[in-house]
């Protein structure tokens, strides 16, 4: 393996797609999504259930079944290439080049072993020679850094006597032990109440920070990508529906389905109680995905368009710098900039 450039990004994922045989067919999972993530950068990837957020995470950290999934494309992380690369490859990097934080700590830690031994077992994966008391030993620093009180006595319990919000931290702490240049994030905080939520965000936005590291944080809350991310991309049926820095996506978003989202979203100005505005419809099915647009059924601007919206997969056009958005229709005032 080759050391990366120094100007490379930490991540760097470009054309990828993602299918997996169903008992109704092949499912498209992801299509054609590209982005880069620097380092000291947090991205928000953000859509409803179903859009491919989940398929692009596990995809990044080498997580899907080979046998049932195609993953193509490129994913190079640090500027090695994940995509196709041998399995013992791809786990001699995670957890020491990139790590995953998943949605559900209680079913992703092992019942019948210690807080203590199960931080310790990620940390001797990637440090063969480290005694078992050098691993308590780090696995304590770990979990008083990730803010469990008392680690010292903790390090011996186990998960079912720990919070949901401290059962999180435990996750943090394992994909942390080894410094990883990357951290995946998928929906990390949905099971937790809104407390402890932003408590557990605060956490991995401050480690984020001290380790100068990347962040890739999957979501489906644009609250959570307003408060830790520097960039957002929206997702919509396995492609990429708009994207480019946190402000501007948010405060000026050109994709109609992003401004559904956004509408969604309550505030505190807002009327107690007034309805809040829902998408009509629901997400196409990834087997038979319409012609053209996948959005179109939904769209409300669709008829301002005409007929290229059911011909034509919409492509990425730069409206500012950065800010890109896949779609035929072009708000009054934003230019037709390819």
């Amino acid at each position: 393996m080759t050391d990366p450039e120094p100007d490379e990004p930490v991540l760097r994922v470009q054309d990828l797609r993602v299918r997996f045989r169903s008992e109704f067919g092949m499912v498209h999972a992801v299509d054609g999504v590209s982005f880069t993530v620097a380092a000291g950068r947090t991205l928000g990837i953000v859509g409803e259930s179903g859009a491919g957020k989940s398929a692009v995470a596990l995809a990044i950290v080498g997580l899907h079944d080979p046998a049932r999934t195609e993953v193509t494309g490129e994913i190079r992380v640090g500027g090695r290439n994940v995509v196709g690369m041998p399995e013992r490859s791809v786990r001699s990097l995670r957890g020491r080049e990139m790590s995953l934080i998943v949605q559900n700590p209680l079913s992703a830690l092992h019942p019948a072993y210690t807080a203590g031994r199960q931080i310790g077992e990620a940390y001797r994966a990637h440090h063969p020679r480290c005694t078992r008391r050098e691993a308590r030993r780090r696995a304590v620093e770990m979990l008083d850094q990730v803010g469990i009180p008392d680690p010292q006595q903790r390090v011996d319990d186990y998960p079912h006597q720990f919070s949901g919000g401290m059962r999180q931290r435990i996750m943090i702490a394992i994909a942390l032990v080894n410094r990883p240049r990357l951290l995946v994030a998928d929906e990390p905080t949905t099971a937790l109440d809104v407390t402890v939520q932003a408590q557990v965000l605060d956490l991995i936005r401050d480690r984020q920070r001290a380790s100068g590291g990347a962040l890739v944080l999957v979501t489906h809350d644009f609250g959570v990508v307003g408060r830790l991310a520097d960039d957002v991309l929206v997702m919509y049926a396995g492609r990429v529906a708009e994207c480019g820095p946190v402000e501007t996506v948010m405060g000026r978003p050109q994709h109609p389905y992003t401004r559904g989202l956004l509408a969604a979203v309550p505030t505190l100005d807002g009327p107690i109680d007034a309805d809040l505005p829902a998408i009509p419809g629901v997400p196409p099915d990834p087997v038979d995905r319409p012609a053209g647009c996948a959005f179109r059924p939904r769209c409300p601007v669709t008829a301002q368009v005409g007929e290229r919206c059911g011909a034509e997969i919409p492509r990425a056009r730069t409206v500012d710098g950065r800010h890109r958005v896949a779609c035929h229709w072009s708000p009054p005032g934003i230019g037709e900039q390819q």
